[in-house]
């Protein structure tokens, strides 16, 4: 009997063992819980500053120049990760300029007003060695779609041409927790439109070299 029982105890212990080698192989390892919950999804919140070069030129008038107004404007941004480093960003907002006479024809005045949509993608580097603080920079592709176009005063019939162009990007998020984070972003975009307008009916042409920095701040959330 002694012999007997003590079968059944080592079997018993071998049992237990087994069964809790075989929870532990089948419990999700903690890198696997860990990239479950890092979403490749993040989106931004920024108010952005639109400071435009001022700068342009009517064909066959030396000395002509052009004028645009700066703006605030709010500005949805949406990221996904590839990798913790390499993210693509979709940049959603839209802003107005009114279009000033300067230099030469500075005395024409207000030439008149456009509406401007900039969807801008970029790709981007995150640098991820620096804790809660997460720089990084991007390059990448700017389409500017011109809408609502109007002369004003002696001008009439505005037409600033779509355009595409070069974007790069600097900035950085300052992670509060696992999803809130703050942003500070910088973008120059490379736009020189070519444009045309009536004055007193006849029609002139020219280029129009914004050329504008977007500065933006704002509130990050990855999903």
């Amino acid at each position: 009997m002694g012999r007997a029982a003590l079968a059944a105890g080592l079997a018993l212990l071998a049992g237990q063992a087994f069964a809790a080698d075989l929870e532990e192989r089948m419990a999700p390892s903690e890198a696997t819980v860990d990239f479950a919950a890092q979403s490749p999804w993040q989106i931004r919140v920024r108010g952005l500053g639109v400071i435009t070069n001022d700068s342009g030129s009517v064909n066959g008038i030396p000395g002509s120049d052009l004028s645009y107004t700066d703006t605030v404007i709010p500005e949805l941004d949406i990221s996904y990760f590839f990798t913790d480093n390499i993210a693509a960003e979709l940049i959603l907002g839209t802003t107005y300029a009114n279009v000033h006479a300067d230099g030469a024809i500075e005395g024409l005045g207000k030439v008149g007003k456009a509406w401007l949509l900039p969807p801008t993608v970029t790709l981007q580097y995150h640098f991820t060695d620096f804790g809660a603080f997460k720089p990084y920079v991007g390059a990448g592709v700017n389409y500017s779609l011109f809408y609502e176009q109007s002369g004003s005063g002696r001008f009439s019939n505005l037409d600033i041409e779509n355009k595409v162009g070069a974007a790069l990007q600097v900035g950085f998020d300052y992670m509060l927790d696992d999803h809130w984070g703050v942003n500070f972003d910088v973008k120059k975009i490379f736009l020189e439109p070519k444009w045309k307008v009536d004055f007193d009916g006849a029609p002139l042409t020219g280029k129009a070299k914004l050329n504008p920095w977007l500065v933006g701040a704002g509130v990050t959330y990855r999903f």
